[in-house]
């Protein structure tokens, strides 16, 4: 606790004496932008605007799992900085445009440079380090779309290495082959545009201008070890102490737009004033929800804020245009169109929580992902930059766009949002063989060779929306055909297991069963995505009440539920792989189909279970610190599930509008909600000891369910929970 104050008063200090108009918000205090920057949590402490287009931040390694976000915080060595991330990922790609700064007149290749970690200091749109070899003090903050870089020079000769080639990459071969084409062009003595085609996680094209605040006086092209695209050093003929701003702006689009962002949301140089802005806007986003509570407990929560809304990233320029995924330039009317969707990973709880705190955005997430299947003929998957990359299984925009539709959200076409899912959920694309789902009522393991298990419980649910949508809009046909569909996870429950099994075309179980062997197409083939059938056996998030009935009522529910989190097993009997994490049993935390399981209980007629293993996820597997995260973050969801958590309810079925109540872990909490009214919850007597619910009372009424609505939430008022041992 006393390292989390520490931190925070060097913090504040720091950039309170940085810019004079610093906002006071003390939520935003709070945030520790390192928690996740070790170990699996592949969060960034770069500088970032909300939900904005560039992160420019430190780049300290590549070609490992553990530099999906090119950064750990372990390391001592800076390669450069990069100005656009990827956060909490499981895979790379981003990271572009390498920039460092450095000191001196030998021709040091590369210009990576050690530096005192004491020196780093990073905060809400802030990041700045001292490079000690290199001999610069280096900060930067953003806009939405231009990065802004500062670097004081501490000694003779200063000059700014950049390197076209180097990006986020999964090895050594594909960070050669990264760039496929590239144009670069000094267009006068202070700036530079620029144009590469990436191919990595996606194909894309990236569209760059950089622009100095003093001539450059030389530029010479380094012998080129790498790739295709050169890496030059420029001098400005600056001296010891002197300061170079850098901006640097993306598009998707052109050069001229890059440069068009620059012109219009930075035309001045007053680095401070951009802070102050940046950091205005995190603020008011922070502020959304106050809370009581220690500092620790603080810092947990509105670091995981700050997480939530790091990504999706809106990608167009100011403008309002944008590159989509068929290589089209489009126009958003709403100068938005949001890519980075990790919706595997955010539908869970990401996604609702920004329904409830930001519905705005939300519209413009769905509008987004309708856009996209008009031009793909299927709605998003996983994109990045605009662009598909099929990562992960089912089509979960379906329930994000239909919790919306659902919530009434404005600005969303109700009918063309049906459209959208009926045609991705009917006609079969890439991971989606309708053909065999339909006909088997299940995904045969002979025919869909990986993930099959997994596959038909995850889309199970989505047709489980799909059939709420169709029913809205008075679909009859269609709400019984998807409703029908959500009903196939009752084909792959084994009565002689109580788990779920592969079957064959024929019908025949898979056989011999490893119940505990772990699975993962991209590695190791099987029938479940990133887990074994322990684990994804309580994926039927539609429809718990018929999982507890196959399964034999609540008693023997909650008596298996209660051997996942004791069922111990090692590496001979599951095999290993590292996105299944935080592990209680085989209950993994750090991985997002275990999510919602600790709920169950509590639906199942056992809420002090609930209670007792929410406050030892707590304790062990949240800590605000760098490796304070026993997962990946995957752009928000390992946060989002901490924030509800610690309010006390969870959307276990997040389309349906309903939150399970489970047991809060902070003393009082208020959300300041869109529509001006505010909702308050209250943990009476909440100590070490008092972790369990006695009752609840929501606006004084005793609550007689498991469970809050979302009308409950946005209509304001206040829930309490009356804690005891």
């Amino acid at each position: 606790m006393r390292l989390i104050s520490l931190l925070t008063l060097v913090i504040t200090a720091f950039l309170a004496s940085a810019s004079k108009e610093t906002t006071q918000s003390t939520n935003l205090d709070f945030v520790n932008v390192f928690v996740g920057s070790s170990y699996v949590g592949h969060t960034t402490p770069a500088a970032a605007y909300p939900l904005g287009m560039v992160q420019p931040g430190p780049h300290t390694g590549n070609c490992n799992w553990k530099y999906t976000c090119g950064y750990n915080y372990d390391d001592n060595t800076i390669l450069g900085f990069t100005q656009n991330k990827l956060s909490g990922t499981g895979c790379s790609d981003l990271n572009d445009l390498l920039i460092m700064p450095f000191c001196g007149s030998d021709a040091r290749d590369p210009y990576s440079s050690t530096f005192n970690k004491d020196s780093e200091v990073a905060a809400p749109g802030y990041y700045g380090v001292t490079l000690t070899q290199n001999r610069v003090k280096a900060d930067m903050t953003c806009s939405q779309r231009v990065a802004l870089h500062r670097y004081q020079f501490l000694d003779d000769n200063p000059g700014v290495y950049i390197d076209y080639q180097t990006g986020q990459s999964f090895t050594e071969g594909s960070l050669r082959i990264r760039v496929k084409e590239y144009n670069i062009t000094q267009i006068n003595d202070s700036t530079i545009l620029g144009y590469e085609t990436i191919q990595m996680w996606v194909t894309r094209r990236l569209y760059f201008a950089i622009r100095f605040s003093s001539p450059i006086v030389s530029a010479d092209t380094l012998l080129q070890t790498t790739g295709i695209a050169p890496r030059i050093v420029y001098r400005f003929g600056l001296s010891k102490g002197q300061t170079l701003l850098t901006k640097v702006s993306l598009s998707s689009v052109s050069e001229l737009s890059a440069l068009a962002n620059i012109d219009a949301e930075m035309p001045h140089w007053n680095f401070d004033a951009v802070l102050a802005a940046n950091r205005e806007q995190w603020a008011q986003l922070l502020d959304i929800i106050s809370i009581d509570g220690t500092n620790e407990q603080k810092a947990n929560f509105y670091t995981s804020l700050y997480h939530l809304f790091f990504q999706p990233n809106n990608i167009c320029d100011t403008d309002g245009r944008f590159r989509g995924p068929t290589d089209q330039v489009a126009f958003s009317a709403t100068g938005k169109h949001y890519s980075t969707l990790s919706i595997w990973d955010t539908f869970r709880a990401a996604q609702p929580l920004l329904t409830l705190l930001r519905p705005d955005a939300v519209s413009d997430i769905v509008n987004s992902m309708l856009t996209h299947s008009q031009a793909m003929g299927f709605l998003p998957i996983w994109t990045v930059w605009g662009q598909e990359n099929y990562c992960m299984i089912g089509n979960h925009a379906v329930p994000i766009i239909v919790e919306a539709c659902l919530r009434n959200l404005p600005g969303i076409d109700h009918e063309r949002a049906f459209r959208e899912i009926k045609k991705t959920l009917t006609t079969s694309h890439r991971g989606s063989n309708w053909e065999a789902y339909d006909k088997h009522g299940y995904f045969p393991f002979d025919i869909i060779t990986t993930e099959s298990v997994s596959k038909t419980l995850e889309c199970g649910y989505d047709d489980y929306c799909a059939a709420l949508l169709a029913h809205k809009l008075g679909k009859t046909d269609d709400e019984k055909f998807f409703l029908s569909r959500s009903r196939y996870f009752r084909n792959l429950f084994d009565p002689s297991t109580g788990l779920m099994r592969g079957r064959d075309s024929s019908g025949n179980w898979r056989s011999p069963f490893t119940p505990l062997s772990l699975s993962h197409s991209e590695k190791i083939g099987g029938d479940y995505t990133e887990g074994n059938s322990w684990q994804y056996s309580w994926h039927v998030l539609q429809d718990i009440p018929a999982l507890i009935r196959l399964m034999g009522g609540n008693k023997r529910f909650t008596a298996k539920l209660d051997s996942l989190f004791s069922l111990q097993a090692d590496a001979s009997q599951t095999g290993t792989l590292s996105d299944v994490t935080g592990l209680i049993g085989q209950y993994a935390h750090g991985n997002e189909p275990s999510h919602h399981v600790i709920y169950l209980f509590a639906m199942a007629g056992k809420p002090r279970r609930t209670a007792e293993l929410i406050r030892e996820v707590f304790d062990r597997f949240y800590h605000p610190r760098p490796d304070g995260l026993c997962g990946n973050d995957d752009c928000g969801q390992m946060s989002a599930w901490y924030i509800f958590s610690a309010l006390g309810f969870y959307p276990v079925n997040p389309a349906a509008g309903e939150y399970v109540l489970g047991a809060p872990q902070i003393p009082k909490a208020t959300i300041h909600l869109p529509n001006g009214r505010q909702f308050t919850m209250i943990a009476h007597g909440l100590s070490d000891t008092n972790k369990y619910v006695k009752h609840v009372t929501l606006n004084g009424k005793r609550l007689r369910r498991a469970h809050i609505t979302y009308s409950d939430i946005i209509a304001g008022g206040t829930l309490e929970f009356t804690m005891c041992d």
